[in-house]
């Protein structure tokens, strides 16, 4: 019988061994948790030394303790009075009725089963240098202890609550005190905790999502309120950095800001340093073929009016320029032709920004400028594209208009609506950008933009931008409330190499740094919605400081945060970060490309034409007084007589014995001193 019983006795031993095994695995993850002043576990209590006590409850002292940890502490009976000796200075009773019961709850923090956790940095292994002993407190209750306790204890609290705050809250995450249920919530980071079972729950869920977060990478560092990189997709790797003022610097391959600007033209923009005002350098965008033609457009507000009908308060200019022919890191400011300027009543809801499509045409996008209906009558037509979508053609060979209207613009035969128009109804496109490879095989053009609701303005919506749609009534692809009082800020869809999981994901955020992504269910063809977490533990050595400007792409399709200081004093604190996957290498094998130098124009017209300009297509348009194959012909109206031959416009080279603009008068003193040589001879 006893042999019989012998199996069933080995697999009841092998039963429980596994279950203590695992369970002291779960209690050595615990530990991590919850461990006491003096490190050891903390004690569950018996049902005998449990009281249904309220955290209220009269009496304080050990009893109130109890209450507020009625499973596990680390007070037994013996021993709990011993432990609330700290800090007489403080933990005494003051005459303040609300500030001596946040005393007596704070003596209780010796009993938390995070006791350890509570008055140590788990970061950090040791209890920070500070005034006084207390816990880690939680934001929101540090705060009201501190304006509750301020002047009722004696040499305490002598400075302002932020500062207090920076000492005593905790700052990296861990667990806070109070760390149970308390009555007087007063915000979301009151508690560190409602149940041990939902802390538990959380942690869990942190730890996962902290596991799937992006870092950033500060790439540079000393900008002036930075709003956009971009490249220019000529094979040399540079990165093209807007301030707001109205500078373009270059960062290069190697990593260094070039000394001189790319573009500068700070005293034609009007630049706004008031929060909200828009005003400024506000884009660019290279032409598709710039490594040939060298070709980018601009758009800034300014106040140097070449016309002015009807009240406004600036200029919005759309601008063509062309690179140095003889520097490839510094354009030619000569060359400047205004394609657009709108009239602005408002500092708001401006827009401006300039992005070529995969089809070859420039988008401008225009935001309503806040105008209403009786500004609009005041403008007398000024504002027809407010709130639009621009789609125009540049690569013209015409040389007297910079741009023609593509016959596919849903109104290129319309009498009521500008021809330019691709789409309306927009309020306040953010940041718009392209998808250069949509997945969906019947959409040959994916725009995303960052748009305000107009009837709801604390709402934000993002928008596929569709040919003739009007985003008044069009529904959104996407609407939700801001997580803060930021702005919504759009991004750009990820087509890098660094990251696989965030491929074809479209990347934006708010002002404050709250992240979320976008992407498009292949199967469904709907738009997912999920945040961004960007870590800054672990292995993210990055962190992420200041509001969000604005976002950047690569020409390897990386995508970079533009951030830049509130404070008026720091005024160069912008920086430029890059969002980097900690799960793959920085610089995978498969994703490494070589940086081409940047080249000199070459193409035929830039090479010859030097008395016109050259269109995007190559075609050289001769200036005022120029004519002929490469404007090489100067025209003299009316034209030189006697064999004369114009040199400059208007300005003829005459032979010998004759005078004049045209060379019409004879030269009567060299026939003078001819006549006089015969009659000596």
């Amino acid at each position: 019988m006893m042999l019989k019983m012998l199996p069933f006795k080995l697999l009841l031993v092998a039963v429980v061994l596994c279950f203590f095994e695992g369970d002291a695995k779960f209690g050595e993850s615990g530990a991590r948790r919850r461990r006491c002043l003096n490190g050891t576990p903390p004690r569950r209590l018996k049902k005998r030394d449990r009281r249904v006590l309220s955290p209220e409850a009269p009496g304080g002292g050990e009893a109130m303790c109890r209450g507020l940890y009625p499973r596990l502490s680390c007070c037994s009976r013996a021993d709990a009075q011993g432990l609330l000796h700290a800090e007489a200075k403080i933990l005494s009773v003051t005459n303040n009725t609300e500030c001596a019961k946040l005393l007596e709850e704070i003596k209780c923090a010796h009993c938390s089963p995070h006791a350890q956790n509570l008055f140590h940095s788990p970061e950090k292994g040791e209890t920070p240098e500070r005034e006084l002993t207390l816990p880690y407190l939680c934001k929101d209750y540090c705060k009201e202890f501190y304006y509750t306790c301020r002047g009722h204890i004696p040499g305490f609290l002598q400075t302002t609550a932020d500062e207090f705050c920076f000492y005593y809250a905790r700052k990296d995450g861990g667990v806070c005190f109070p760390d149970f249920p308390r009555k007087q919530v007063r915000g979301p980071a009151s508690n560190s905790l409602d149940h041990m079972e939902e802390y538990d729950k959380e942690e869990e869920i942190s730890r996962k999502h902290k596991h799937n977060c992006f870092c950033i990478q500060e790439v540079v560092s000393g900008l002036r309120q930075p709003v956009g990189a971009v490249h220019c997709g000529d094979g040399s790797h540079r990165l093209f950095i807007l301030e707001k003022e109205g500078y373009v610097k270059i960062f290069s391959p190697e990593g260094n800001i070039l000394k001189e600007p790319f573009l500068d033209i700070h005293k034609l923009v009007q630049s706004g340093i008031k929060g909200g005002d828009e005003r400024g350098l506000l884009s660019l965008a290279f032409h598709p073929n710039y490594k040939k033609n060298g070709k980018l457009y601009v758009s800034y507000t300014t106040n140097q009016e070449r016309w002015a009908i009807g009240p406004h308060d600036h200029i919005l200019r759309v601008v063509e320029y062309t690179v140095s022919r003889k520097n490839p890191h510094q354009v030619d400011m000569r060359t400047a032709r205004v394609f657009l300027e709108v009239a602005e009543l408002h500092r708001k809801h401006l827009g401006g920004q300039l992005l070529f499509g995969p089809d070859g045409f420039l988008y401008i996008f225009l935001g309503d400028g806040m105008i209403t209906l009786d500004d609009m009558e005041e403008m007398d037509g000024l504002s027809d594209f407010t709130g639009s979508v621009l789609r125009l053609d540049v690569n013209t060979d015409l040389c007297n208009v910079p741009y023609s209207i593509p016959r596919s613009n849903p109104h290129f035969n319309s009498t009521n609506q500008p021809p330019e128009i691709f789409a309306h109804g927009l309020h306040n496109p953010g940041r718009c950008a392209v998808d250069r490879h949509p997945t969906d095989v019947n959409i040959n053009l994916t725009i995303l933009c960052s748009d305000s609701n107009a009837k709801n303005r604390s709402s934000a919506r993002i928008l596929q931008i569709i040919k003739g749609k009007d985003y008044e009534s069009e529904p959104s692809l996407l609407e939700f409330k801001p997580f803060s009082s930021g702005s919504l800020v759009g991004g750009f869809v990820y087509r890098g190499c660094q990251s696989e999981r965030l491929y074809g994901s479209y990347v934006f955020g708010d002002r404050n740094g709250n992240f979320l992504t976008l992407q498009q269910s292949p199967a469904t063809k709907q738009w997912q919605e999920k945040p961004l977490c960007l870590g800054n533990t672990g292995s993210c050595r990055g962190f992420f400081s200041g509001p969000v400007l604005g976002f950047g792409e690569d020409e390897l399709g990386e995508i970079y945060i533009l951030s830049s200081s509130k404070s008026m004093t720091q005024p160069h604190s912008g920086k430029l970060y890059k969002i980097i996957d900690p799960k793959r290498p920085l610089v995978p094998e498969e994703c490494k490309r070589t940086a081409q130098s940047a080249q000199i124009l070459t193409s035929e017209c830039s090479r010859h034409c030097r008395n016109g300009h050259c269109t995007p297509t190559g075609k050289c348009c001769c200036n005022q007084g120029w004519e002929g194959e490469f404007c090489r012909t100067a025209k003299c109206d009316p034209a030189c007589r006697h064999g004369g031959v114009c040199v400059r416009p208007n300005k003829c080279l005459c032979k010998k014995g004759y005078l004049g603009p045209q060379c019409e008068q004879v030269d009567r003193n060299i026939r003078r001193v001819t006549r006089a040589g015969r009659q000596h001879g």
